[in-house]
């Protein structure tokens, strides 16, 4: 009995055995198999790199401000009487805006004025009797003070009417009416803005390392996004004397000619500063370029050897450092040379020594001045 059951326990293991045999023999060709397997290329658009000469510029988000912008306000308390604008009004340097109540004012320059003639009238006569030796100097001092003192009266009442008299400082744009007929305004209360549109001031920031590169007459282009797409160009008017502490920028204001109103102060716009120097670069398409936070790289393509030590059109990854942006390319500063083939669509799905096919029946777009309808 035990030695059919030790006969049985032999057969049993060398099934065992022969079995792990065939499965490992198994696992040995497929891992032969696995190392020499060669996916599929990928396929891709390439462009050949050509070094460009790109005129030096400095991009920057700038602000919309007025060259001339107040809050038209209230001089002296007062309730007003007269609204002579409309909200949105195009109005001229010293077009009357609001009139408050001035009777009681007119009542007190009606009396002033009329004392101020008698204080003439008396001048006159004292005057008269002084040439004759009549009165004394005495009187002829008072007299000639009391004149003055009614002058000074009436210019005070006068200044008050005048005060409550409000025009506009400067030709432009009124915004929206904040005061209503019978209001009563206590000094400083708001009537409603009033801002020139035109000419019009751009102001950005740049660098401070950036600062020699940029001058007093240089030209500037800005952009707004609006259905047209706003563009203007202008000069560059006035640079800070100061550098921002907290930024350690220089804020530069540019002026443009705004006869159409295009932009408006408080706008958000592109401002771009062109610089005299031009600077050698690769220009690329933008869609080449793989952004990562730990740098920015493109795929070249080239001859790359596979495990098994033959040649095959693979890529490889190179890391660059970029510039500007001009339309839809790119500039590449370092990194690569002119004459690399570049994949310009596909980069997403590659990796270093990935295999690819080239085919550019259909390219991304590279214009450096694309319209609007080509995006």
């Amino acid at each position: 009995m035990a030695k059919r059951m030790l006969i049985m326990l032999l057969v049993v293991a060398a099934f065992i055995a022969t079995i792990g045999f065939v499965k490992y023999r198994k696992f040995q060709t497929a891992m032969a198999q696995s190392g020499s397997y060669q996916p599929p290329p990928e396929a891709v658009t390439t462009v050949i790199a050509q070094k460009e000469e790109w005129q030096g510029s400095l991009g920057a988000i700038g602000t919309v401000a007025a060259v001339n912008g107040v809050m038209v306000s209230a001089d002296l308390p007062g309730v007003v009487q007269k609204i002579a604008f409309g909200s949105g009004d195009r109005v001229e340097a010293g077009q009357l805006l609001v009139q408050l109540d001035t009777r009681q004012e007119q009542a007190q320059l009606a009396a002033a004025t009329a004392k101020l003639e008698l204080a003439r009238m008396n001048l006159d006569r004292i005057r008269g009797l002084r040439e004759e030796g009549i009165n004394s100097q005495t009187e002829y001092d008072t007299a000639v003070a009391e004149q003055k003192q009614a002058e000074g009266v009436v210019g005070e009442v006068g200044a008050t009417i005048e005060r409550k008299t409000i025009h506009a400082p400067f030709s432009g744009i009124l915004g929206i009416r904040q005061v209503n007929l019978g209001q009563y305004l206590k000094s400083g209360d708001p009537i409603v803005q009033l801002q020139s549109h035109d000419p019009i001031y751009v102001n950005f920031d740049v660098p401070q390392q950036e600062l020699v590169r940029v001058r007093v007459g240089g030209p500037v282009s800005v952009t707004a996004e609006g259905p047209p797409p706003i563009e203007l160009t202008g000069r560059i008017t006035a640079i800070d004397s100061v550098v921002d502490e907290s930024t350690r920028n220089v804020r530069v204001q540019a002026t443009f000619e705004n006869r159409q109103g295009r932009i408006r102060p408080g706008m958000f716009v592109t401002a771009r500063a062109l610089l005299d120097a031009r600077e050698p670069v690769i220009a690329l398409p933008a869609s080449a370029i793989s952004y990562a936070p730990f740098g920015d790289s493109v795929f070249v393509v080239e001859d790359v050897k596979g495990p098994n030590g033959q040649s095959y059109r693979g890529v490889r990854q190179q890391f660059i450092k970029i510039g500007s942006a001009r339309g839809d390319q790119v500039a590449v500063l370092t990194g690569i040379s002119a004459g690399a083939e570049v994949v310009t669509s596909g980069v997403f799905k590659l990796r270093n020594g990935a295999a690819v096919a080239v085919n550019n029946a259909t390219q991304p777009s590279n214009n450096p001045a694309p319209k609007p309808e080509d995006n």
